[in-house]
């Protein structure tokens, strides 16, 4: 019997990514053969990052993953699923409300577009973090070097840098 080759979609707004974002995706490419970094628009008004910025810095985070690359969307996110050929979607859990919310939505995804989910316990380590957590707290001047990756902690400051000069 041939191999099956299953593309997924890890969908998301993040701004910025967070060290449990990479977590969730070293863990995916381990169950899918492709895994697309689907970069939506944030709905928050006071994003830190446009869209292209938010590309462009996880492409650099993944560029030694050859079967993950990074795309961004702007429809419903099981119509960009179905338009790349996605047959699941992975998502990080971190916690019960994480639980029952992704829980309505998977019902609802594959009710809709019959694309399935696939959940991912996040790392210990990261079961309290949210990207709108950080850029909160990285806003008041707390330090959130440790839940992001190195560089994008960096890009965080100097956006908050020149956000506050401004």
């Amino acid at each position: 019997m041939a191999k099956k080759f299953v593309k997924a979609v890890f969908p998301g707004s993040f701004d910025p990514i967070t060290n449990g974002h990479i977590d969730v995706v070293k863990r995916g490419v381990k169950l899918f053969d492709e895994l697309i970094i689907a970069v939506g628009k944030s709905g928050v008004k006071d994003e830190l990052f446009t869209q292209a910025e938010r590309v462009e810095m996880i492409k650099e985070l993944v560029a030694d993953m050859p079967e993950v690359s990074v795309q961004s969307y702007e429809c419903l996110t099981v119509e960009y699923a179905a338009s790349v050929g996605a047959t699941a979607m992975l998502r990080g859990l971190r916690n019960l409300t994480d639980v029952h919310y992704e829980f309505q939505l998977a019902m609802t995804n594959r009710a809709v577009a019959g694309i399935e989910t696939i959940f991912v316990m996040t790392s210990e380590q990261y079961g309290f973090t949210s990207s709108t957590l950080i850029r909160e707290v990285a806003k008041l001047g707390g330090n959130v070097g440790e839940l992001l990756p190195e560089s994008v902690y960096e890009k965080v400051k100097q956006r908050l840098c020149e956000n506050h000069s401004s």
